[in-house]
């Protein structure tokens, strides 16, 4: 099953489209929920301000007949439900994505400020669900639909491996793994740090054994592999600019131990030009 959140932003309803198409490559159901303050959904027709409670009923339940007439102008083989749900959104939507495949958000909704690149809600679901993340901007024209991932050798960026793979079986594109580095090299010494040759040689060998296995898995897919010495959130980006899809790990080798998101990740899900998937190490 996969599940998106709506707030009735532009941003909510292309993340509909975007799930729905999801859906329909995985053969799956599609959940659409929509999350709201609990008062008005406690409150009696007798109790003061009433008439407020009703008022943000009704467009609670406008804004999930919105999102599902989205869905059905997508594709109508899919089935879907509506679900709506009390509490703080961020919350409501983890909790409830306890059996979902992926959760899918937009990029920004209604309460984004003007100029915002991300809202509270994607941000904040993405590293702390236990499923998948799908955070969903348009498509760049001209891109090639080919999903890109990157690869830094840590445990959630194995998940993301997988993961994108998947994907790219299912989409049939190909696959363009991208492993950057941004250490030094070169120096003199007693200390001296590895030569230029010889760090690149071992950075490749990084990628090829994170990719070791999963070509046998998925012999339909194309793999691309790309190693840069650069920061890796330049070198994804750039990517992300052709990409129909980019996924990334929750965390990466550098990261502090406790943080949900990693530097990376999270600059991505601010700048990709391309739908970013975030993916956790699995419990």
């Amino acid at each position: 099953m996969i599940l998106v959140g709506v707030d009735g932003s532009r941003a909510s309803l292309e993340a509909v489209g975007w799930a729905v198409r999801e859906a329909v490559l995985r053969g799956t159901t599609l959940r659409i929920v929509h999350v709201m303050p609990a008062w008005p959904m406690e409150m009696t027709e007798d109790a003061p301000y009433a008439d407020v409670g009703r008022w943000m009923r009704d467009g609670a339940e406008s804004t999930l007949t919105d999102a599902l007439d989205r869905a059905r102008e997508e594709d109508g083989g899919v089935e879907v439900e509506t679900l709506l749900l009390p509490g703080d959104p961020r919350l409501a939507l983890m909790e409830a994505a306890g059996d979902a495949d992926l959760l899918v958000v937009g990029s920004h909704g209604l309460g984004g400020f003007r100029g915002m690149l991300l809202g509270s809600v994607a941000l904040g679901v993405s590293g702390r669900t236990a499923c998948p993340v799908a955070v969903v901007r348009d498509l760049p024209e001209g891109s090639r639909g080919e999903v890109v991932v990157g690869v830094d050798g840590s445990p959630e960026g194995a998940e993301a491996i997988g993961f994108a793979f998947a994907e790219a079986s299912l989409r049939g594109v190909g696959l363009r793994a991208i492993h950057a580095w941004s250490r030094p090299v070169a120096g003199s010494g007693p200390f001296a740090l590895p030569a230029a040759g010889e760090m690149a040689q071992g950075e490749r060998r990084l990628l090829s054994e994170a990719l070791a296995g999963w070509g046998e898995r998925y012999p339909d897919v194309k793999v691309t592999e790309q190693v840069e010495h650069a920061h890796p959130v330049d070198v994804l980006r750039e990517a992300s600019a052709n990409a129909g899809l980019l996924v990334v790990g929750s965390r990466g080798r550098g990261e502090l131990t406790g943080l949900l998101l990693g530097s990376v990740s999270h600059s991505l899900l601010h700048h990709a030009a391309c739908p970013v998937v975030v993916v956790r190490q699995r419990a």
